[in-house]
């Protein structure tokens, strides 16, 4: 049997059922999050708990359970599904109500899931890098949120699929902003620099770790916008997010980066990495 939560109840993924009034469900009126789990155990989970409060407050949501009640409930989700290495999938919408654009009163009930999944490390990918297409940034100024609204960003990762490529690199005006599914990052003499955390941009939980990574072993780093052609020129180039924790950036637009294959600086990062990981996990492979 593997599990689900539904609002604190502990169900079969099988029976689980979500109304179809739910106002997530019929505007995307809710924030989300990803967390990681390596042996059993989430990666910073806490930050990723803290930012999806923060989100549901940005939108005028208080989500009815700390931090500390959600990593119970999700450290017994893991338990009961018997996860090892994947990820954990939870979002709260604003509830059930009549489909009305203004928000229900205060008396409805926000609807609160998680679920499991077993998902490996990106390996292959952190070895060999990926390649990207460029991509004009049409979503809304509210990027800092985690909301549930990701059309612009699905429209930007099929245009990559399409051209046989891993990731959109989204700009406005020709600065770049983030990917449809990651945080931006280029390398260049020996600096990592990445855009600000403003609403332009999500701010990443694994973007924040790869610049206190850098400032706890004297990498030079900025928050700066950087251009298009600043990103061309770069040394090297990597994304970063949960899932794809820190993987190298080998071609844009055809063009390679660099050389084309996994720079010095990056692979640092990714060891660096790797040992925040076991500080909170244990060993991992």
């Amino acid at each position: 049997m593997t599990y689900v939560i539904v609002n604190g109840e502990f169900i079969n993924r099988s029976e689980a059922k979500i109304d179809i009034e739910d106002r997530g469900y019929q505007f995307g009126d809710g924030v989300y999050e990803v967390i990681r789990v390596y042996n059993g155990k989430m990666f910073t989970g806490t930050e990723h708990l803290e930012r999806l409060i923060d989100s549901g407050k940005k939108i005028g949501m208080d989500i009815p359970y700390t931090v500390s009640e959600i990593k119970q409930q999700l450290e017994s989700l893991i338990d009961k599904n018997r996860l090892n290495l994947g990820t954990l999938y939870l979002q709260v919408t604003r509830g059930i109500a009549p489909r009305n654009h203004a928000f229900p009163s205060n008396d409805v009930s926000p609807t609160f899931v998680a679920y499991s999944k077993e998902v490996g490390r990106p390996v292959e990918n952190m070895k060999t890098g990926v390649k990207t297409i460029l991509n004009a940034d049409i979503r809304w100024l509210l990027c800092d949120i985690k909301s549930l609204n990701l059309l612009g960003n699905l429209m930007a990762k099929q245009k990559a699929v399409e051209a046989g490529c891993f990731e959109a690199i989204q700009h406005r005006d020709g600065v770049v902003t983030e990917g449809s599914l990651s945080n931006i990052s280029i390398i260049k003499n020996g600096k990592v620099i990445t855009h600000p955390a403003d609403n332009l941009i999500l701010n990443g939980i694994t973007r924040q770790k790869v610049l206190e990574i850098c400032r706890n072993n004297d990498i030079p780093s900025s928050e700066t916008p950087f251009t298009v052609d600043d990103l061309k020129s770069a040394d090297e180039v990597f994304l970063s997010g949960t899932t794809v924790e820190i993987t190298p950036i080998v071609e844009i637009e055809g063009e390679k980066v660099g050389n084309g294959s996994l720079g010095p600086i990056t692979e640092h990062l990714q060891a660096l990495f790797v040992k925040e990981i076991e500080k909170e996990c244990g060993t991992i492979s």
